[in-house]
Order: C-alpha cells, then sequence, then structure tokens
C-alpha cells in the first residue's frame, strides 16, 4: 500500500517494466521489422526527392528522357514500399499472437484464482476480459506497432528529403509540426482516463445484467421490475456519458492535426516568395510539397487517429489485463465485499382476496403454453386441481415443463389458452403491485435471491406487516421469526453469520446457504401458496428433508418441483408429467400405473439423473 499522500503510479508507468520484459524477449522480430521499414524510409524520401530532381534537372531543363528517368525511380521505390509492407505484416504476427496468448493466460488464471478463492462469487466481467478485451487488446496492439512505425520511418524519409532539397525548409515545417506533436500528447492522458471510465461502466453493465438474468425470477415474483430496470438504465447513462466525453476529447485531435499537417502546407506556400528568393527552385518546393501532402500529412493523420483511440484503450486495457487488481482504487480487496447496493423496500400493496384458512386452491383448466407462436407447446391441455392445504410433488424429465407449470401458477406466464386460478381468481401479475403476488403466493427457484442487507431484513421482505401480518407460527413477531429459523434449519447458519443482525454479504454465501435464507422467508410469509421449483437442490438430502416437512406442517397449500424421489415420498400427492399426459396419484399407486414414474424412481436409486425421453411436447392431466 501506497504511504499516505503518495499518488499511485499512472498506466503507462505500472505497465512499463511488463513492456519492457515482453520487447527485450523479441529483440530479432524488432531488428526484422526495423529493417523492412527503413526500405519505408527510402521510398519516401525518394519520392519527394525524385519529382524535385524530375521538374529540376528534367523538364524544366528540357532534358526530358532525363525527367522521366527520375519519376521512374520514384515508381520503383513505390514499389519497394510494398514490399516492405509485406515483409512488416510477416514480422507483426510474431509480436501480436504472443501479446494475445499471454493476455488470456493471464486472464483465465485469475478467473480461476478467484473461483478457487471465492466459490460463491461470481464475476461475469472475467467474460468481456476474455472475449471482448483480449481481442481489443489484440487488435489495437497491432495497429499501434504498424501506425509507430510507419509514423517514425516516413517522418525520417521526409525530414531527410526536406533537408536534403534545402535547409530552410525545415525551418518552415518543423515548428508547426512539433507544436501540434505537443498538443495531441496533452490530449492522451485525459483520453486514457476517459476510456478507462467507459471500459469500468461497461464491466459494470455487463456484472449487473448477469446478475439480473440469473435471479430475473425472483425479480418478477418480488414486483421489483421498476426499481432494477432504474438500475440498469443508470448504468446505461454512465456508460453513454462516458462515451461522449470519450468522442468529445477525440474531437481534439482535429486541432493538433491541423497544426501538425495542414498549417505546415499553409505556411510553405506562404512563405515561398521569400524561399524563392534565397535559392530554393521550383522543383524543391513542389518535392517539399509532395513530402508533406503524400507522407506526412497522411502519416500524421493515421498516427493521431490511431494513438488517440486504439493507443489509450490499448493503455487501459493492458493496465487491467496486466496490472494489479485487487486493491485498486474504486474496486474491493479480494474477500471484502463492495458497497451495498440500495436495499429493497418491503413489498406493500393491496390486500389479496381471503384464502383458506388451510391454504389456497389451485386450478388449471384446459391450459396450454408455448414459448412463441410457433413453438412446440410445453403444456397442452393441462387440468390440474390443488386442494386447500394439500402438498403436491411434480416430478418429470428436465426440461419436460416442471418449472414452466410453477411459473404459471406464480403468475409470472400467462397461459396461451385455458386458465390459471388460485383461490378462484388468476393468480396476480407481478406488475399489479410488488405486496399483492407476495401476499397471495411465494415462488422459491433453485437460484435463490439474497440481497445486501441484515439477515433479518431478507427474512422479513415477503412479510407486508412484519411477522405479525401472519406468520406460520403462533405467538409474538420475534417468537414466529425464530420459529421459522429453527423450522428450516437456518440457526446454525445464522449463528455463525453473527446473529439476525448481521449485515451478510451473497456473494460470500454458498447456493445452499442461500436457499436456506430464502427458505426461512418463504416459510415466514404470511402467503397461503407455497412454490419450491427444486428450491433445495443444494441443500444435503438431510436438510432438505427437514425444510420439506417444515413446509408440510406450515399452513398452506405445498407446491415442489423435486429434486431427489424422498420429495414424493412425503407428498399427498405425485404429478407426473411425461408430455404426452400427466398423472396424478400417490406414490405407491404410481409405482403400479405410470410406466415414467418407475424409470424415474429407478434413475434416482441408482444415482444417474433424469433425462427427457423422445416424446411428443403436449400434456393432457387429468389429474
Amino acid at each position: 500500500m501506497s504511504p499516505a499522500g503518495r499518488t499511485s503510479p499512472g498506466p503507462a508507468r505500472r505497465l512499463l517494466p511488463h513492456a519492457a520484459r515482453f520487447l527485450s524477449r523479441r529483440r530479432r522480430v524488432l531488428l526484422r521489422l526495423g529493417g523492412w521499414s527503413l526500405l519505408e524510409s527510402g521510398q519516401t524520401f525518394l519520392v519527394g526527392y525524385g519529382v524535385a530532381q524530375a521538374l529540376d534537372r528534367g523538364f524544366l531543363a528540357g532534358r526530358t528522357g532525363t525527367g522521366l528517368a527520375w519519376l521512374a525511380v520514384a515508381a520503383a521505390a513505390t514499389v519497394a514500399g510494398g514490399l516492405a509492407v509485406r515483409g512488416v505484416f510477416r514480422g507483426l504476427a510474431d509480436l501480436v499472437e504472443p501479446l494475445r496468448d499471454g493476455l488470456l493466460s493471464r486472464v483465465v488464471a485469475r478467473a480461476l484464482h478467484g473461483a478457487v478463492a471465492e466459490p460463491a462469487r461470481t464475476d461475469s466481467s472475467s467474460v468481456s476480459r476474455l472475449t471482448h478485451q483480449t481481442e481489443l487488446a489484440r487488435d489495437s496492439f497491432a495497429g499501434l506497432v504498424l501506425v509507430l512505425r510507419s509514423f517514425v520511418f516516413t517522418a525520417a524519409g521526409a525530414l531527410a528529403g526536406l533537408a536534403s532539397l534545402h535547409l530552410l525548409l525545415l525551418l518552415v515545417v518543423l515548428p508547426p509540426l512539433v507544436l501540434g506533436l505537443l498538443l495531441f500528447t496533452a490530449t492522451l492522458v485525459p483520453m486514457a482516463a476517459r476510456q478507462r471510465d467507459f471500459l469500468d461502466a461497461d464491466e459494470a453493465l455487463s456484472m449487473r445484467y448477469g446478475a439480473v438474468a440469473a435471479g430475473l425470477r425472483d425479480v418478477v415474483a418480488c414486483g421489483a421490475e421498476r426499481p432494477t430496470a432504474r438500475e440498469a438504465d443508470a448504468l446505461v447513462a454512465t456508460e453513454v456519458e462516458a462515451a461522449r466525453s470519450l468522442a468529445r476529447w477525440a474531437a481534439a485531435r482535429t486541432v493538433a492535426l491541423g497544426v501538425a499537417g495542414h498549417l505546415p502546407i499553409v505556411l510553405l506556400l506562404l512563405a515561398t516568395p521569400w524561399l524563392l528568393d534565397r535559392g530554393l527552385t521550383a522543383g524543391a518546393l513542389l518535392g517539399a510539397l509532395t513530402y508533406l501532402t503524400q507522407s506526412l500529412l497522411p502519416a500524421l493523420r493515421t498516427l493521431m487517429s490511431a494513438l488517440g483511440a486504439a493507443g489509450t484503450r490499448l493503455l487501459v486495457i493492458l493496465d487491467r489485463l496486466v496490472g494489479a487488481e485487487p486493491g485498486r482504487e474504486g474496486e474491493p480487496e479480494a474477500g471484502k465485499p463492495a458497497a451495498a447496493p440500495a436495499e429493497p423496500s418491503a413489498p406493500a400493496g393491496p390486500s389479496a382476496p381471503a384464502s383458506s384458512a388451510e391454504g389456497s386452491r389451485v386450478e388449471l383448466r384446459s391450459v396450454t403454453f408455448a414459448y412463441g407462436p410457433g413453438a412446440q407447446p410445453v403444456l397442452w391441455e393441462v387440468d390440474l386441481t390443488v386442494e386447500p392445504g394439500e402438498h403436491l410433488v411434480v416430478v418429470g424429465p428436465s426440461g419436460i415443463g416442471k418449472s414452466t407449470l410453477t411459473a404459471l401458477v406464480a403468475g409470472l406466464l400467462t397461459p396461451g389458452r385455458g386458465e390459471v386460478l388460485v383461490d378462484g381468481v388468476p393468480p396476480p401479475a407481478a406488475g399489479r403491485g410488488a405486496g399483492e403476488p407476495a401476499r397471495r403466493r411465494v415462488l422459491i427457484p433453485q437460484q435463490a435471491y439474497v440481497f445486501t442487507g441484515t439477515l433479518r431484513e431478507n427474512l422479513l421482505y415477503l412479510c407486508p406487516d412484519g411477522p405479525s401480518g401472519g406468520g406460520p407460527e403462533s405467538g409474538g413477531p420475534e417468537a414466529r421469526l425464530a420459529a421459522s429459523v429453527a423450522a428450516v434449519g437456518l440457526g446454525p447458519l445464522a449463528a455463525s453469520l453473527g446473529g439476525l443482525d448481521a449485515v451478510i454479504d451473497p456473494a460470500a454465501l454458498s447456493h445452499g446457504e442461500r436457499q436456506l435464507i430464502a427458505l426461512a422467508r418463504a416459510h415466514l410469509s404470511p402467503a397461503p401458496l407455497v412454490l419450491l421449483d427444486e428450491a433445495t437442490c443444494h441443500l444435503d438430502p438431510e436438510a432438505e428433508e427437514r425444510a420439506e416437512r417444515a413446509f408440510a406442517d406450515r399452513p398452506g397449500t405445498l407446491v415442489v418441483v423435486a429434486h431427489r424421489i424422498s420429495s414424493a415420498h412425503r407428498a399427498d400427492r405425485v404429478l407426473v408429467m411425461d408430455g404426452a399426459r400427466a398423472t396424478a396419484g400417490s406414490h405407491h399407486e404410481l409405482l403400479e400405473s405410470s410406466p415414467l414414474y418407475r424409470d424415474l424412481v429407478g434413475r434416482w436409486h441408482t444415482g444417474r439423473e433424469a433425462r427427457p425421453a423422445a416424446r411428443p411436447g403436449r400434456e393432457s392431466a387429468p389429474a
């Protein structure tokens, strides 16, 4: 850590040792590139010099053959320059590809190290670094090498040619050229800072979208679409502003290019009488204009465009991929949580329709659903009734539509045909009010949602009126909260975190720990209908049984998408989904009547995963 008051070195100083080591290992490649580039200097020199001699010694002197011969020399130099470019591109690959390979190795190594050190933390920004940023670095480095090499050797050839024609030409050309380059150099630091802001915004947006995509069902189920959209819109606005700021600084290159590239031409024309009085020939004047317009100006334009965009971008990307990442300003050190985002407010909304004291009644009446107008139906003419207080387990091959069924009951999806009723009315859409869906039903998917805040705030999130608004147990609010924590087996985890008022970092929790918190939250909620969509898949069998028994003992209706066959043993009824039809019954009844159920039970017992069989994509469920 830097001493107090001492500023950290800039990215250029941080990268200098790495660049020196990288280039020192490739001296032969650099010498080969320099050798081919000398031909380019010779081409630049001969083009302007040949034009000047063709005019002075040839056409103006009345010797047409001599003039044509000098023009032929200039043309031959152009051909030789083309051969030089071919050799340069061959050597360029020996610089660019090792750089890309080294960056990829660093990104992968860091991502794996982070995954091992913090298994619960997922960093989707590594995807951007592995794909987008490494390719940007590769392309930017290749372009920068070409442009810098070309400018240096082109400028050397042009300046040597101007000096050979008349030394006074350097007096006219060099001052504005140097001034323009200094102005351009002054813009590089702020442009690099703006480029870094843009990449920071791009990574933040990528990470945010990844987190939202992973918890999309939770966001919709809790009615949090608008605040989630506002957070994403703010990140988009930040990235847009960074891009605009970068564009404003890029516009400053125009001024520098005008001073370095166009001003020498204007000064040369203005100084023509003065130069002619001091012995400058017409051929030398034409040769000087050739150097400026055909060599220096194009090289300057390319240099400023590439160095201003690709150069600053390369500097920032390499600093991010190669420089020390932990502890960087604005980023948390490894193992330390980032600043807590704004905590979601507790749901609030109008009261839900009254449900039975034993739970909600769920009905599916001829429900058909497909993901798109031309897609194969996932559910077809499904009829199902779940009585109040019933415990139903849904089983079937992977991908058969079990999660789709729970999403329809939760109101996250709308059937294409038929109707879904909860207590006689369609399930409330999540956008109808954040509190209304939470009062009616709770859906816990595989990826449990936990936010940064205290454990107590996480557990009370689905209680619009607090625990006193209707908990699973009798007693005071704290008693009901403690009862839910004990019922699902959250007690040891709560103690290890520091109690109910301890602030938790979701990224520091395992998938199973997040599931336990989400299960306790659902158990404490007043909702008469609970939907568990493989919500215990990251728990061991003993913890899973404890959690499911807690919900079975809780007043209300329970629908469970099974992760293990043991869930079916604990249910009142089992719904088998197989694509052609759906059959409901007890565990023992289905063992007798359903070949698919017997097959699934056998696969579970042998430890094999249930895969979808080759069956039609329709279901009819007279259950």
